[in-house]
């Protein structure tokens, strides 16, 4: 086929707003029945005003009507919230914060009290009680976030009653109980940490009757606060817990055993991977043990910019890796001693909930479970798909690594003319401490398709690189990160990569991938000739002030103190105070009901920039929080943002 020479940036693509609307409504993560191994998801709909709702996977029938959005609000960010044991799904309505109990056949039926402040998260199931439910309790009735209670709960599904189990930490997460359900595990953590800086895992003994659930003996048996992050709990067995620790300075497996009171690494030298990814959402699970024997467990890990699979001996420390095509892997759930479920992506395929059995270990057998939608077929052939080369360039002034994905321009019906370099996306994620992944984003590949490089930028800060390179932002934010999105771009202009067009690059980002976006026109005005922030943050000092609980005393290790601790420094950090030193033309897109990053942080930093002269577009979506749930504000921030690139570079289709 003769290919149509015209400039990068100009070519027609069949990857519509359309197409890429589809692909949001996809798994937000997986559960399944311990013991019936039946097989959920819980799916965003973004045609249905974004709501969240049960599907039965291998049937691929929603559990609930469409009244229902599953889904909770603990740590704003939620996760985890529904849980299936025996037939009986139980979870969290949006709406009212209640929990409901759907046997099947029947109408949910709620088991807590009415109370809109209440938020439960993170459901265990008592396996000789089961009418008995632990969970990650918030109580909101005093809104201030120094106000807000979190601690775990029993509800009584019985008597529709909660009682307080655990407290005295800041933060709760991931109960679970051994086989027997005489013991029970969990996650805590105490600010100023974060999960991924300083967690620990306790241990306590269970007693449980027809009424009630009490817990004694407890005992802190991995972690500890600001130096060792321990998570990720799940019993292997009635003796043996199964979790993760970065003491090594990777999260790596270790094991804590009941009879011997003691926890040990499960590798004889540690491994320079990751086996887990910080805890934003608590419904994110990246290993699990296989049997109840506490032999054998499955994990996935980072490597070389891609996930890969593991089988590992629990026993003797052996570690196998699995064959497999997926290059992010996500949500990984037991569904019997042989196999697991997992969210899977590959570079060229949409993602897929992959049933994973382990029978053979030397060939593993992926299976797709649930049925096809007309989302799962591409209306395009693999050929227009962009594969992304992951790079590690050199950070100019410590020698270290600075890590990118790179997606070139792709399109089989077009060529570029000769000597033309394209222009380029540089993506910050947001987190901060969190990295983009592979995988096959539509998104991308509809700026690919048309003939624009896109680049994501893992800066200084990520994950999956281990705790040093997620610490190199410490006390740093807005220097290390953006420093690294301009020796992107930098390097990759330059021989020996000469990848992009330096005079036609624009840097993308939302949240704290907004304020790298905004940081990065004000300290480098010259480094990008366009930019978008996308409920980015502007105003370090209102971040402190107006923030939720999880994330309340994040800023201060990712500045290096309080306001009042370092004025200096909060100023000399928040761009809405450097705005006369941005250039570039900036779009800022911002969520009505952001509780994350409030508006006012965007309606800031635009005055200013208004006042100063220059170009700023400023878009508000009406009952949006953080993130774009509704299908037609998807489609407006797509259209919009690239629009605002094509004519700012002067791109004509």
């Amino acid at each position: 086929m003769t290919k149509t020479i015209a400039p990068y940036g100009t070519w027609s693509s069949p990857i519509t707003p359309d197409v890429v609307l589809k692909s949001g409504e996809h798994a937000e993560e997986l559960f399944a029945d311990p013991v019936t191994s039946t097989i959920y998801h819980i799916e965003r709909r973004p045609a249905e005003a974004g709501r969240n709702v049960i599907v039965n996977t291998e049937k691929g029938q929603d559990v609930v009507g469409k009244e229902w959005n599953v889904r909770s609000g603990v740590h704003e960010y939620g996760g985890a919230p529904a849980i299936a044991y025996d037939g009986i799904v139980y979870f969290s309505n949006f709406k009212d914060g209640r929990v409901y109990r759907l046997k099947q056949g029947e109408e949910p039926e709620p088991v807590t009290p009415e109370n809109k402040n209440f938020r439960y998260a993170k459901f265990a199931v008592h396996p000789k009680q089961p009418h008995l439910l632990v969970s990650v309790f918030e109580d909101h009735t005093k809104s201030q976030p120094a106000d807000i209670v979190n601690n775990l709960c029993v509800i009584n599904t019985k008597e529709k009653t909660v009682s307080t189990l655990v407290s005295g930490a800041d933060f709760y997460a991931t109960p679970t109980f051994t086989p027997d359900g005489t013991h029970i595990a969990w996650q805590q953590w105490f600010h100023p940490d974060m999960p991924w800086e300083g967690s620990e895992i306790a241990v306590a003994e269970a007693h449980a009757d027809e009424n009630s659930l009490t817990v004694t003996n407890t005992k802190v048996v991995a972690g500890k606060r600001i130096e060792i992050s321990a998570g990720y709990p799940a019993w292997a067995s009635n003796d043996l817990l199964l979790f993760v620790s970065d003491v090594s300075g990777y999260w790596n497996p270790w094991t804590y055993s009941i009879a011997t009171g003691t926890a040990s690494a499960v590798f004889p030298k540690p491994m320079d991977e990751d086996f887990a990814e910080p805890f934003w959402r608590l419904g994110w699970n990246q290993g699990v043990p296989l049997d109840q024997e506490g032999r054998m467990a499955l994990f996935t890990a980072l490597k070389e910019g891609r996930n890969v699979l593991y089988l590992v001996s629990l026993q003797g420390g052996a570690l196998e890796e699995l064959e497999s095509p997926y290059v992010n892997i996500s949500s990984v759930q037991r569904v019997t001693h042989d196999a697991v479920v997992f969210l899977g992506e590959k570079n060229d395929e949409a993602e897929r909930i992959v049933l994973c059995n382990v029978k053979e270990y030397a060939k593993p057998k992926f299976t797709v479970v649930g049925a096809k939608t007309d989302a799962d077929e591409l209306p395009f052939t693999r050929a227009y798909i962009s594969v992304p080369k992951a790079i590690a360039l050199k950070d100019p002034e410590t020698g270290g690594p600075v890590h990118v994905l790179v997606y070139p321009p792709t399109n089989p019906e077009y060529a570029a003319p000769e000597g033309e370099k394209p222009p380029a996306v540089f993506s910050a994620h947001g987190g901060p401490t969190s990295r983009a992944t592979q995988g096959l984003s539509l998104t991308r590949q509809y700026y690919t398709t048309r003939g624009w490089a896109w680049i994501e930028v893992n800066y200084g800060g990520s994950s999956g690189y281990g705790r040093k390179y997620t610490k190199r932002l410490e006390g740093k934010w807005g220097i290390v990160d953006v420093r690294d999105c301009v020796t992107a771009v930098e390097q990759l202009a330059a021989p020996p990569h000469s990848l992009v067009d330096p005079q036609r690059t624009a840097i993308t980002g939302g949240s704290a991938g907004g304020y790298t976006v905004l940081k990065s026109l004000c300290s480098y005005p010259d480094a990008f000739a366009a930019a978008t922030s996308s409920y980015g943050i502007s105003d370090f000092f209102k971040l402190a002030e107006f923030t939720h609980k999880f994330e309340s005393q994040y800023l201060f290790k990712l500045v290096g103190g309080t306001p009042d601790e370092v004025p200096d420094v909060y100023k000399e950090r928040s761009p809405v105070f450097l705005a006369d030193k941005i250039k570039a033309p900036l779009l800022v897109l911002q969520g009505s009901e952001d509780a994350v990053v409030p508006p006012n942080q965007a309606e800031g930093i635009v005055e200013t920039i208004k006042k100063q002269g220059g170009r700023v577009e400023y878009i508000v979506f009406e009952g949006e929080g953080h993130g774009w749930r509704k299908a037609e504000n998807m489609r407006a921030a797509l259209e919009k943002e690239i629009g605002f690139y094509e004519d700012v570079f002067g791109l004509k289709r």
